[in-house]
């Protein structure tokens, strides 16, 4: 029987808008067409401006973007931050037993899937709500607040429901990773061959474009390797310091512990447990990315309604902004320098903020650990439960534990580590599509090879379809 909270909630998941799981299996060049047909929609989504919102000048939440797929002024302002905050909270609640939540249970799943439909569109109100009196587009009548609410909230659902379509098994993977993994895609095309005028000489704004213009001009090949008259602009710089990133991230990603097992009924039957040097993955970096926009969003909301003119020195504290950019307090030290000439005009600023991503990242990967049901005992309880054991020791909890503890804690923190310091670091160099962006991307897309390989074996011998199940 489900818990008392999931329950609570039968009545309210009954009547969230659900897409339908296929009535029988989907072979591999359909769910590749309905796969292509999610993206399309998110990207043609991305094109389609708000009607009744004023852009400024600068974008504060450019930093933040990227691992929220979202799109600025477009009807992915949100993009899947929504989905991603609501999911992480449940996944919270679920792993401390704050909500009783049974895998095995059909019913627990559906009622789970159905609350964190209803909390994902209630967390989808909140943010239209918070872009909006955060002053992001300025000072706007109330006709037109509730104009820009309407379409934020109708683009959320329409986001939820194209993740849960390919969750139900329509498509590949799931519509947040795709989603991620376009927009940085989108993101690397239009910084390296955007044609559009960028800078006050005419130069446009893709890097590779723009630094042809200047060599045909007779410019400094390596100074303008470097640099552009608009550091906001992309240099060749990040085009390199983006293939090494992707480069290092893939190494990353490869690397492994693998611990041998075998079934404890069947001698000479067994495998490896592989414990990845990335153990956590890249959800320290999502929290603490999730961590800095929410100060972000605070620290803005009382700037523009109570100290527009940064006139109060409490909350100058806490941020100074100028045409909605921080250049004061402690969000400036929340957001990265975009590119290496903002490195070097405040390298401490630079170096700040990578100290504070790196720590926060340690202590949720620390954190995280122990609530996700990933630490050395929960492993080892997992093992002991699939009937396997380790050879030489015996077949108990403590055992198991004991040879889990020597990796897992420490592959956590290096782990946590290296994200931190990939996701701070690269953008300092002007990395196309963000450090965070890389990070993921290369993850989703690993993920994205795996599914599609085993769904096309499967659909090669469907004898293993029937033995997997």
């Amino acid at each position: 029987m489900p818990g008392r909270f999931l329950s609570f909630f039968r009545p309210v998941a009954r009547i969230m808008p659900e897409v339908k799981a296929p009535g029988e299996r989907i072979g591999f060049r359909e769910k590749l067409l309905w796969t292509a047909l999610v993206v399309v929609v998110y990207l043609i989504m991305t094109e389609i401006p708000l009607f009744g919102a004023i852009k400024g000048p600068s974008d504060p939440f450019y930093a933040m973007r990227v691992i929220f797929a979202s799109s600025r002024g477009s009807l992915m302002e949100l993009g899947i931050q929504p989905i991603v905050t609501t999911g992480l909270i449940v996944q919270l609640l679920v792993s401390s037993k704050i909500i009783d939540f049974d895998n095995s249970n059909s019913e627990d799943r559906a009622l789970l899937s159905g609350v964190t439909k209803f909390f994902s569109i209630l967390m989808t109100s909140f943010l239209a709500l918070a872009y909006i009196l955060s002053g992001t587009y300025g000072i706007l009548s109330l006709g037109k607040q509730i104009a820009l609410f309407t379409q934020l909230f109708m683009a959320g659902i329409v986001i939820i429901l194209l993740d849960e379509l390919l969750q139900k098994g329509w498509g590949f993977g799931s519509g947040i990773s795709l989603f991620i993994a376009a927009g940085v895609a989108q993101k690397i095309i239009w910084d390296l061959l955007c044609p559009l005028p960028f800078e006050e000489d005419g130069k446009s704004l893709g890097a590779l474009i723009a630094y042809l213009q200047t060599i045909l001009k007779g410019g400094d090949a390596l100074t303008s390797f470097v640099y552009r008259s608009n550091p906001n602009a992309p240099t060749m710089l990040g085009l390199v310091a983006t293939a090494a990133v992707f480069s290092i991230v893939s190494i990353l990603e490869s690397l492994k512990i693998d611990i041998p097992i075998s079934y404890a009924k069947f001698r000479g039957f067994g495998g490896r447990y592989p414990v990845k040097f990335l153990y956590i993955s890249n959800i320290p970096v999502i929290l603490v990315s999730s961590l800095f926009m929410d100060i972000y969003f605070v620290s803005q909301i009382l700037w523009s309604r109570f100290n527009a003119d940064n006139s109060n020195p409490w909350l100058n504290w806490l941020g100074v902004f100028e045409d909605n950019q921080p250049t004061g307090g402690l969000v400036m030290y929340l957001t990265s320098p975009r590119s290496f000439q903002q490195f070097l005009e405040n390298p401490f600023r630079a170096f700040v903020y990578a100290g504070l991503m790196i720590g926060f990242c340690v202590i949720f990967a620390v954190v995280w650990l122990e609530v996700s049901g990933m630490d050395p005992r929960s492993v080892a309880q997992q093992l002991m439960d699939a009937g396997m054991q380790i050879p030489g020791f015996r077949r108990s909890v403590g055992p198991i534990q004991s040879v889990l503890e020597r990796y897992i804690p420490t592959v956590t923190i290096l782990g946590a580590v290296a994200v931190g310091s990939v996701a701070s670091f690269s953008d300092f160099f002007g990395v196309y599509g963000t450090g965070m962006g890389i990070l993921l991307t290369v993850g989703i897309l690993h993920q994205l090879y795996q599914a599609m390989a085993r769904e096309q074996m499967m659909e090669m011998f469907p004898l293993m379809d029937r033995l997997f199940g």
